[in-house]
């Protein structure tokens, strides 16, 4: 059986860049947003999604959690990492210097990556926000005019670009996390090896319980586990609402976590797993 993967698209995006690296000979389908990704595996249109959660730089992909959260609940069943890097593409007959670029396009988050360089460098272009870097540099692709996409040499490939400028993030350390969502585990099969298995937590609290968090924290501390990330995001529900996002470097078992739900359910919280799964360090071109 072909194995449908979507990701976020379209060509040359850095989510289609991980599914290469983590997959191979499989059906890759390009999606617009993150949520048509996302709503194309519930709808079982594909079987496996791949999307942005976190990049080192810029944060939390916002979007995929609350989507993940609010709207479509589907099982983590991997995490791939890859590092991130962000160059200045061109039109291929572009033959102009820097100061002539009158707009950058590219997705938000590679603008936010990009940030110092902009300043520094292309005080006097606007700046435009994507889908996804990969729609930016076929922005460019089409248009004659002086402008520029960030994105990355895939995409440069895919849309015959000339890489202007290499490597402008503003942080050497650029990495971004893809989570893997799929409802058949058993289709999701990455060639690499691991050795760092992960469970993410969604976790709700009381209303107006004073030092409620500190005693779902102490849930964790007093059992040695180690929260790698630990994230608050409203609930839509009214000011002072929130959920929270907790990440455990350690996979789901049949002693620490049970005590932990226990534990913060007598205490009133609800928890959710959103998925246990191994943790994959890719490198990408």
């Amino acid at each position: 059986m072909s194995v449908k993967i979507g990701y976020l698209g379209p060509k040359g995006t850095f989510t289609k860049l991980a599914v290469d690296a983590a997959f191979n000979g499989d059906d890759k389908i390009s999606f617009k947003t993150i949520p048509q990704c996302i709503d194309a595996v519930n709808n079982e249109e594909v079987h496996i999604g791949v999307v942005p959660i976190e990049n080192a730089i810029e944060g939390t992909v916002h979007l995929s959690i609350d989507y993940l959260v609010h709207q479509v609940r589907l099982p983590i069943i991997a995490e791939i990492v890859v590092p991130i890097q962000q160059n200045l593409l061109v039109h291929r007959d572009f033959a102009g210097e820097l100061l002539d670029i009158k707009e950058v396009h590219s997705h938000r988050h590679a603008i936010a990556q990009c940030q110092q360089y902009i300043h520094k460098f292309l005080p006097q272009a606007t700046i435009h926000y994507t889908n996804s870097t990969g729609s930016a540099a076929e922005m460019v692709s089409a248009n004659g005019n002086p402008i520029a996409a960030i994105g990355n040499t895939l995409a440069a490939e895919e849309y015959n670009l000339n890489i202007m400028e290499e490597n402008i993030h503003d942080y050497p350390n650029n990495h971004t996390r893809f989570i893997v969502l799929a409802k058949n585990k058993e289709l999701v099969k990455i060639n690499h090896s691991t050795d760092l298995e992960r469970t993410s937590l969604l976790i709700t609290l009381p209303e107006d319980r004073a030092g409620v968090l500190h005693q779902v924290l102490s849930a964790f501390a007093w059992r040695k586990m180690n929260l790698s990330k630990i994230e608050s995001r409203p609930m839509k529900t009214g000011l002072g609402n929130y959920f929270f996002i907790i990440d455990v470097d350690e996979p789901y078992d049949d002693a620490l976590f049970p005590g932990v739900q226990g534990e913060l359910e007598a205490l009133g919280c609800k928890v959710t797993i959103l998925g246990t799964y191994p943790v994959y360090k890719l490198a990408c071109k």
